[in-house]
Protein backbone atom coordinates (compact mmCIF):
# COMPACT_ATOMS: atom_id res chain seq x y z
CA UNK A 1 0.00 0.00 0.00
CA UNK A 2 1.24 3.56 -1.27
CA UNK A 3 1.62 6.10 1.38
CA UNK A 4 0.67 9.76 0.58
CA UNK A 5 4.48 10.68 0.21
CA UNK A 6 5.09 7.82 -1.77
CA UNK A 7 2.06 8.78 -4.36
CA UNK A 8 3.13 12.87 -4.10
CA UNK A 9 6.51 11.58 -5.33
CA UNK A 10 5.48 9.33 -7.97
CA UNK A 11 3.26 11.86 -9.11
CA UNK A 12 6.10 14.65 -9.72
CA UNK A 13 6.77 12.51 -12.76
CA UNK A 14 3.07 11.84 -14.02
CA UNK A 15 3.16 13.97 -17.34
CA UNK A 16 0.17 17.01 -17.62
CA UNK A 17 -1.03 14.87 -19.76
CA UNK A 18 -1.53 11.36 -17.93
CA UNK A 19 -2.14 13.08 -14.55
CA UNK A 20 -5.82 14.46 -16.61
CA UNK A 21 -7.20 10.85 -16.83
CA UNK A 22 -6.92 7.36 -15.54
CA UNK A 23 -6.19 3.56 -15.68
CA UNK A 24 -9.02 1.81 -17.71
CA UNK A 25 -12.10 0.99 -16.15
CA UNK A 26 -13.06 -1.77 -18.41
CA UNK A 27 -9.74 -3.81 -17.91
CA UNK A 28 -10.03 -2.84 -14.01
CA UNK A 29 -13.63 -4.76 -13.85
CA UNK A 30 -12.05 -7.79 -15.08
CA UNK A 31 -9.50 -7.98 -12.29
CA UNK A 32 -12.23 -6.98 -9.60
CA UNK A 33 -14.55 -10.22 -11.48
CA UNK A 34 -11.15 -12.47 -11.00
CA UNK A 35 -10.88 -11.55 -7.38
CA UNK A 36 -13.96 -12.04 -6.26
CA UNK A 37 -14.96 -14.99 -8.33
CA UNK A 38 -17.49 -13.42 -10.75
CA UNK A 39 -18.91 -13.47 -13.87
CA UNK A 40 -17.73 -10.99 -15.93
CA UNK A 41 -19.89 -9.18 -18.30
CA UNK A 42 -17.72 -6.25 -17.89
CA UNK A 43 -14.91 -6.51 -20.77
CA UNK A 44 -16.09 -6.44 -24.23
CA UNK A 45 -14.61 -9.92 -25.15
CA UNK A 46 -16.18 -13.66 -25.68
CA UNK A 47 -15.38 -16.19 -23.41
CA UNK A 48 -15.97 -19.21 -26.09
CA UNK A 49 -13.46 -20.28 -29.18
CA UNK A 50 -12.28 -18.50 -32.47
CA UNK A 51 -13.51 -19.90 -35.51
CA UNK A 52 -11.82 -23.44 -36.43
CA UNK A 53 -10.49 -21.63 -39.64
CA UNK A 54 -9.01 -18.96 -38.25
CA UNK A 55 -7.01 -21.01 -35.96
CA UNK A 56 -5.82 -22.97 -38.37
CA UNK A 57 -5.19 -20.21 -40.32
CA UNK A 58 -2.65 -19.00 -37.59
CA UNK A 59 -1.39 -22.30 -36.75
CA UNK A 60 -0.20 -22.59 -41.00
CA UNK A 61 1.44 -18.95 -41.01
CA UNK A 62 3.41 -19.63 -37.88
CA UNK A 63 4.53 -23.40 -39.71
CA UNK A 64 5.29 -20.90 -42.72
CA UNK A 65 7.67 -18.94 -40.88
CA UNK A 66 5.61 -16.28 -41.72
CA UNK A 67 7.45 -14.94 -38.17
CA UNK A 68 8.98 -11.55 -38.53
CA UNK A 69 8.08 -8.25 -39.03
CA UNK A 70 5.59 -7.93 -41.92
CA UNK A 71 6.08 -4.51 -44.10
CA UNK A 72 5.39 -1.50 -41.13
CA UNK A 73 2.00 -0.47 -42.77
CA UNK A 74 0.67 -3.91 -43.03
CA UNK A 75 1.41 -7.50 -45.08
CA UNK A 76 0.18 -7.10 -48.32
CA UNK A 77 -2.57 -10.05 -48.41
CA UNK A 78 -4.24 -8.74 -45.44
CA UNK A 79 -3.91 -5.26 -46.56
CA UNK A 80 -5.38 -6.73 -50.20
CA UNK A 81 -8.25 -8.73 -47.96
CA UNK A 82 -9.43 -5.33 -46.31
CA UNK A 83 -9.32 -3.60 -49.66
CA UNK A 84 -11.63 -6.39 -50.65
CA UNK A 85 -13.89 -6.27 -47.74
CA UNK A 86 -14.44 -2.52 -47.95
CA UNK A 87 -15.69 -2.29 -50.94
CA UNK A 88 -18.12 -5.28 -50.75
CA UNK A 89 -19.20 -4.44 -47.23
CA UNK A 90 -18.61 -0.95 -46.70
CA UNK A 91 -18.83 1.24 -50.16
CA UNK A 92 -15.38 2.18 -49.58
CA UNK A 93 -13.11 1.94 -52.52
CA UNK A 94 -9.14 1.95 -51.09
CA UNK A 95 -6.14 2.04 -52.71
CA UNK A 96 -4.25 -1.48 -50.54
CA UNK A 97 -0.65 0.27 -51.18
CA UNK A 98 -1.59 3.72 -50.39
CA UNK A 99 -4.63 3.96 -48.20
CA UNK A 100 -4.60 1.27 -45.87
CA UNK A 101 -2.60 1.28 -42.40
CA UNK A 102 -2.54 -2.20 -40.26
CA UNK A 103 -2.23 -1.24 -36.99
CA UNK A 104 -1.89 -2.97 -33.38
CA UNK A 105 -5.59 -3.38 -32.72
CA UNK A 106 -8.17 -0.33 -33.65
CA UNK A 107 -6.65 0.96 -30.37
CA UNK A 108 -3.93 2.49 -32.10
CA UNK A 109 -5.58 2.65 -35.09
CA UNK A 110 -7.26 5.35 -33.33
CA UNK A 111 -4.43 6.81 -30.76
CA UNK A 112 -2.04 6.90 -34.56
CA UNK A 113 -5.05 9.02 -36.07
CA UNK A 114 -5.19 11.15 -33.45
CA UNK A 115 -1.45 11.47 -32.93
CA UNK A 116 -0.73 12.07 -36.67
CA UNK A 117 -4.05 14.38 -37.98
CA UNK A 118 -4.55 16.49 -34.84
CA UNK A 119 -2.61 19.02 -33.26
CA UNK A 120 -2.82 20.43 -30.05
CA UNK A 121 -5.27 23.00 -28.70
CA UNK A 122 -7.28 22.54 -31.61
CA UNK A 123 -10.66 20.34 -30.83
CA UNK A 124 -12.28 17.20 -31.05
CA UNK A 125 -15.68 16.47 -30.98
CA UNK A 126 -16.62 13.80 -28.65
CA UNK A 127 -20.59 12.10 -28.55
CA UNK A 128 -21.30 11.49 -24.96
CA UNK A 129 -21.83 8.75 -23.66
CA UNK A 130 -18.42 7.33 -25.69
CA UNK A 131 -15.99 4.60 -25.17
CA UNK A 132 -13.47 5.28 -22.71
CA UNK A 133 -10.64 5.52 -25.02
CA UNK A 134 -11.60 7.94 -26.88
CA UNK A 135 -11.21 11.34 -23.49
CA UNK A 136 -7.45 10.18 -23.19
CA UNK A 137 -6.94 9.66 -27.22
CA UNK A 138 -7.81 13.14 -27.52
CA UNK A 139 -5.95 14.34 -24.72
CA UNK A 140 -2.81 12.56 -25.51
CA UNK A 141 -2.94 14.13 -29.02
CA UNK A 142 -2.88 17.77 -27.27
CA UNK A 143 -6.32 18.47 -28.32
CA UNK A 144 -9.33 19.96 -26.36
CA UNK A 145 -12.67 17.35 -26.32
CA UNK A 146 -15.83 19.18 -27.28
CA UNK A 147 -18.60 16.75 -25.99
CA UNK A 148 -21.88 16.87 -28.12
CA UNK A 149 -25.08 14.94 -25.63
CA UNK A 150 -26.95 11.74 -26.95
CA UNK A 151 -29.92 11.61 -25.17
CA UNK A 152 -31.77 8.37 -23.77
CA UNK A 153 -34.38 6.34 -24.57
CA UNK A 154 -33.04 6.59 -28.47
CA UNK A 155 -29.85 8.16 -27.70
CA UNK A 156 -30.13 10.74 -30.49
CA UNK A 157 -28.38 13.51 -31.17
CA UNK A 158 -29.47 17.60 -30.87
CA UNK A 159 -28.58 18.73 -34.31
CA UNK A 160 -28.56 22.37 -33.25
CA UNK A 161 -26.10 21.27 -30.10
CA UNK A 162 -23.81 19.67 -33.15
CA UNK A 163 -23.92 22.27 -35.24
CA UNK A 164 -22.76 24.68 -32.67
CA UNK A 165 -20.10 23.02 -31.61
CA UNK A 166 -18.20 22.86 -34.68
CA UNK A 167 -16.14 26.47 -35.10
CA UNK A 168 -12.77 27.75 -36.51
CA UNK A 169 -11.06 25.13 -34.32
CA UNK A 170 -12.52 22.25 -34.98
CA UNK A 171 -9.85 19.52 -36.54
CA UNK A 172 -12.42 16.50 -36.33
CA UNK A 173 -15.14 14.27 -34.76
CA UNK A 174 -15.12 10.90 -33.73
CA UNK A 175 -18.13 8.77 -34.27
CA UNK A 176 -18.43 5.02 -32.88
CA UNK A 177 -21.51 2.42 -35.11
CA UNK A 178 -22.85 0.72 -33.90
CA UNK A 179 -22.22 2.55 -30.57
CA UNK A 180 -20.35 1.54 -27.06
CA UNK A 181 -21.86 1.45 -24.51
CA UNK A 182 -25.61 1.71 -25.79
CA UNK A 183 -25.86 -0.19 -28.63
CA UNK A 184 -26.70 2.86 -30.76
CA UNK A 185 -26.76 2.71 -34.56
CA UNK A 186 -26.36 5.77 -36.48
CA UNK A 187 -28.70 6.30 -39.34
CA UNK A 188 -28.10 7.58 -42.56
CA UNK A 189 -30.41 10.36 -42.31
CA UNK A 190 -27.89 11.25 -38.70
CA UNK A 191 -24.44 10.81 -40.46
CA UNK A 192 -25.66 13.08 -43.20
CA UNK A 193 -25.99 15.81 -40.69
CA UNK A 194 -22.37 15.17 -39.38
CA UNK A 195 -21.34 14.89 -43.15
CA UNK A 196 -22.64 18.32 -44.09
CA UNK A 197 -20.72 20.01 -41.22
CA UNK A 198 -17.74 17.98 -41.47
CA UNK A 199 -17.91 19.50 -45.27
CA UNK A 200 -19.03 23.20 -44.25
CA UNK A 201 -15.89 23.39 -41.75
CA UNK A 202 -13.57 20.79 -43.46
CA UNK A 203 -13.42 18.44 -40.65
CA UNK A 204 -12.13 15.17 -40.73
CA UNK A 205 -14.76 12.37 -39.36
CA UNK A 206 -12.65 9.30 -37.40
CA UNK A 207 -15.19 6.33 -37.51
CA UNK A 208 -15.07 3.36 -35.50
CA UNK A 209 -16.79 0.92 -36.62
CA UNK A 210 -15.61 -2.55 -34.77
CA UNK A 211 -19.08 -4.02 -34.32
CA UNK A 212 -20.15 -3.70 -37.99
CA UNK A 213 -21.67 -6.84 -38.31
CA UNK A 214 -23.48 -7.16 -35.07
CA UNK A 215 -26.65 -5.99 -35.54
CA UNK A 216 -30.46 -6.62 -34.60
CA UNK A 217 -33.98 -6.36 -35.81
CA UNK A 218 -32.78 -6.14 -39.25
CA UNK A 219 -30.52 -2.93 -39.01
CA UNK A 220 -27.88 -1.87 -41.49
CA UNK A 221 -24.51 -0.31 -41.00
CA UNK A 222 -23.64 2.45 -43.08
CA UNK A 223 -19.91 3.75 -43.00
CA UNK A 224 -19.39 7.54 -42.73
CA UNK A 225 -16.86 7.58 -45.64
CA UNK A 226 -18.96 5.92 -47.98
CA UNK A 227 -21.23 9.37 -48.41
CA UNK A 228 -20.59 11.50 -50.46
CA UNK A 229 -18.16 13.95 -50.20
CA UNK A 230 -16.88 11.93 -47.13
CA UNK A 231 -13.98 9.95 -49.33
CA UNK A 232 -11.37 12.40 -48.28
CA UNK A 233 -12.91 13.59 -44.77
CA UNK A 234 -13.20 10.21 -43.28
CA UNK A 235 -10.49 7.79 -41.62
CA UNK A 236 -12.41 4.53 -41.39
CA UNK A 237 -11.19 2.22 -38.44
CA UNK A 238 -12.24 -1.11 -37.72
CA UNK A 239 -10.29 -4.56 -36.66
CA UNK A 240 -10.71 -8.06 -36.56
CA UNK A 241 -11.57 -8.66 -32.77
CA UNK A 242 -15.22 -8.13 -32.40
CA UNK A 243 -16.36 -10.14 -35.69
CA UNK A 244 -14.09 -12.60 -35.19
CA UNK A 245 -13.89 -13.22 -31.81
CA UNK A 246 -9.81 -12.51 -31.53
CA UNK A 247 -9.83 -9.73 -29.24
CA UNK A 248 -5.73 -10.85 -28.04
CA UNK A 249 -4.81 -10.70 -31.66
CA UNK A 250 -4.57 -7.10 -32.05
CA UNK A 251 -5.26 -6.76 -35.65
CA UNK A 252 -6.84 -3.68 -36.56
CA UNK A 253 -6.91 -1.18 -39.67
CA UNK A 254 -7.36 2.70 -40.53
CA UNK A 255 -8.13 3.16 -43.96
CA UNK A 256 -7.95 7.34 -45.09
CA UNK A 257 -6.91 8.63 -48.68
CA UNK A 258 -3.22 8.80 -49.23
CA UNK A 259 -2.26 11.93 -48.27
CA UNK A 260 -4.16 11.24 -44.26
CA UNK A 261 -2.42 7.73 -44.70
CA UNK A 262 1.29 8.56 -44.83
CA UNK A 263 1.21 10.84 -41.95
CA UNK A 264 -0.78 7.90 -40.02
CA UNK A 265 1.47 5.40 -41.36
CA UNK A 266 4.66 7.36 -39.79
CA UNK A 267 2.86 7.93 -36.42
CA UNK A 268 2.08 4.27 -36.71
CA UNK A 269 6.03 2.62 -37.43
CA UNK A 270 6.85 4.60 -34.34
CA UNK A 271 4.36 3.86 -31.83
CA UNK A 272 4.51 -0.39 -32.99
CA UNK A 273 6.19 -0.92 -36.13
CA UNK A 274 3.50 -3.65 -36.81
CA UNK A 275 1.13 -5.64 -35.47
CA UNK A 276 1.60 -9.56 -35.30
CA UNK A 277 3.19 -10.82 -38.76
CA UNK A 278 1.43 -14.54 -38.64
CA UNK A 279 -1.65 -13.13 -36.84
CA UNK A 280 -2.01 -10.60 -39.43
CA UNK A 281 -1.91 -13.34 -42.58
CA UNK A 282 -4.13 -15.50 -40.66
CA UNK A 283 -6.47 -12.07 -40.89
CA UNK A 284 -6.54 -12.79 -44.71
CA UNK A 285 -8.45 -16.31 -43.79
CA UNK A 286 -11.03 -14.05 -41.56
CA UNK A 287 -11.91 -12.00 -44.01
CA UNK A 288 -12.30 -14.50 -47.03
CA UNK A 289 -15.01 -16.09 -45.14
CA UNK A 290 -18.45 -16.91 -46.62
CA UNK A 291 -21.52 -15.04 -46.21
CA UNK A 292 -22.48 -18.18 -43.82
CA UNK A 293 -20.25 -17.14 -41.04
CA UNK A 294 -22.05 -13.99 -40.97
CA UNK A 295 -25.88 -15.06 -41.03
CA UNK A 296 -24.59 -17.33 -38.50
CA UNK A 297 -23.19 -15.10 -36.27
CA UNK A 298 -26.33 -12.94 -36.56
CA UNK A 299 -28.30 -15.61 -35.37
CA UNK A 300 -25.58 -16.45 -32.37
CA UNK A 301 -25.91 -12.66 -31.52
CA UNK A 302 -29.22 -12.63 -31.56
CA UNK A 303 -30.20 -15.73 -29.40
CA UNK A 304 -27.11 -13.91 -27.00
CA UNK A 305 -29.10 -10.45 -26.96
CA UNK A 306 -32.16 -12.26 -26.34
CA UNK A 307 -31.18 -14.31 -23.45
CA UNK A 308 -29.29 -11.30 -21.56
CA UNK A 309 -32.50 -9.14 -22.29
CA UNK A 310 -34.97 -11.86 -20.66
CA UNK A 311 -32.57 -11.84 -17.83
CA UNK A 312 -32.56 -8.18 -17.30
CA UNK A 313 -36.35 -8.44 -17.30
CA UNK A 314 -36.44 -10.86 -14.90
CA UNK A 315 -34.23 -9.00 -12.48
CA UNK A 316 -35.93 -6.18 -12.64
CA UNK A 317 -33.26 -4.06 -14.10
CA UNK A 318 -34.53 -1.49 -16.75
CA UNK A 319 -32.42 -1.08 -20.22
CA UNK A 320 -32.29 0.44 -23.42
CA UNK A 321 -32.59 -2.23 -26.26
CA UNK A 322 -29.18 -2.43 -28.30
CA UNK A 323 -29.24 -1.84 -32.04
CA UNK A 324 -25.98 -3.27 -32.52
CA UNK A 325 -22.52 -4.43 -30.61
CA UNK A 326 -22.87 -6.70 -27.81
CA UNK A 327 -23.42 -3.97 -24.64
CA UNK A 328 -26.69 -3.69 -22.64
CA UNK A 329 -26.68 -0.12 -21.13
CA UNK A 330 -28.63 -0.48 -18.02
CA UNK A 331 -30.47 1.94 -16.01
CA UNK A 332 -30.03 1.34 -12.03
CA UNK A 333 -31.28 4.82 -10.49
CA UNK A 334 -34.41 2.84 -9.25
CA UNK A 335 -32.27 0.29 -6.63
CA UNK A 336 -31.32 2.63 -4.48
CA UNK A 337 -27.29 3.34 -4.25
CA UNK A 338 -25.47 6.40 -4.54
CA UNK A 339 -23.93 6.21 -7.33
CA UNK A 340 -22.81 3.30 -10.07
CA UNK A 341 -19.64 2.38 -8.57
CA UNK A 342 -21.87 1.76 -5.47
CA UNK A 343 -24.24 -0.37 -7.13
CA UNK A 344 -20.58 -2.25 -9.05
CA UNK A 345 -19.09 -3.28 -5.79
CA UNK A 346 -22.55 -4.77 -4.62
CA UNK A 347 -23.19 -6.44 -7.90
CA UNK A 348 -19.36 -7.82 -8.03
CA UNK A 349 -18.63 -8.61 -4.38
CA UNK A 350 -22.32 -10.09 -3.21
CA UNK A 351 -24.25 -10.92 -6.72
CA UNK A 352 -20.92 -12.32 -8.40
CA UNK A 353 -21.62 -10.60 -11.77
CA UNK A 354 -18.86 -7.79 -12.56
CA UNK A 355 -20.57 -5.38 -14.82
CA UNK A 356 -18.74 -1.82 -15.66
CA UNK A 357 -20.23 1.29 -14.03
CA UNK A 358 -21.39 4.09 -16.11
CA UNK A 359 -19.68 6.65 -15.11
CA UNK A 360 -16.57 5.74 -17.35
CA UNK A 361 -18.32 6.26 -20.70
CA UNK A 362 -18.94 10.21 -19.21
CA UNK A 363 -16.81 13.08 -19.11
CA UNK A 364 -18.38 13.81 -15.66
CA UNK A 365 -18.85 11.14 -13.84
CA UNK A 366 -21.76 12.24 -12.28
CA UNK A 367 -23.85 12.11 -15.01
CA UNK A 368 -22.57 8.21 -15.70
CA UNK A 369 -24.05 7.11 -11.94
CA UNK A 370 -27.67 5.89 -13.05
CA UNK A 371 -25.93 3.71 -15.69
CA UNK A 372 -23.92 0.21 -15.56
CA UNK A 373 -23.06 -1.80 -18.61
CA UNK A 374 -23.31 -5.44 -18.96
CA UNK A 375 -22.07 -7.40 -22.05
CA UNK A 376 -23.27 -10.64 -23.64
CA UNK A 377 -20.51 -11.87 -26.00
CA UNK A 378 -20.49 -15.30 -24.11
CA UNK A 379 -21.33 -18.64 -24.09
CA UNK A 380 -24.87 -19.38 -23.44
CA UNK A 381 -23.82 -21.26 -20.11
CA UNK A 382 -21.95 -18.08 -18.62
CA UNK A 383 -25.42 -16.17 -20.07
CA UNK A 384 -27.74 -18.66 -18.13
CA UNK A 385 -25.77 -18.59 -14.95
CA UNK A 386 -25.45 -14.91 -15.37
CA UNK A 387 -29.28 -15.53 -15.18
CA UNK A 388 -29.25 -17.20 -12.18
CA UNK A 389 -26.61 -14.87 -10.04
CA UNK A 390 -28.90 -11.57 -11.29
CA UNK A 391 -32.13 -12.89 -9.82
CA UNK A 392 -30.73 -11.98 -6.77
CA UNK A 393 -30.16 -8.44 -7.48
CA UNK A 394 -31.90 -6.22 -4.54
CA UNK A 395 -32.78 -2.69 -4.01
CA UNK A 396 -30.46 -1.16 -1.44
CA UNK A 397 -31.62 -2.01 2.53
CA UNK A 398 -33.63 -4.59 1.05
Amino acid sequence: MQTELEKKQLAKFASQKAAQFKESVIREMSRLAAQYGAINLAQGLPDYPAPDELKQAAHDALFADVNQYAITWGDKLLRNAISEKALAYNKITCDPETEITVTCGATEAMIATMLALVDPHEEVIVFEPFYENYNPDTILSGAIPRYVKMRAPDWSFDEAELEKAFNDKTRAIIINTPHNPTGKIFNKEELSVIARLCQKWGVLCITDEIYEHILYDDAVHVSPGALPGMEDLTVSINSLSKTYSVTGWRVGWAIANKNLTQHIRKVHDFLTVGSPAPLQRAGVTALKLPQSFYDELSVEYNQRRTSMLNTLDAAGIPYFKPQGAYYAFCDISSFGYASDIEMMNYLVKDVKVAVVPGSSFFHDPTEGKKYVRMCFSRKMETMELAHKYLLNVKKKGA
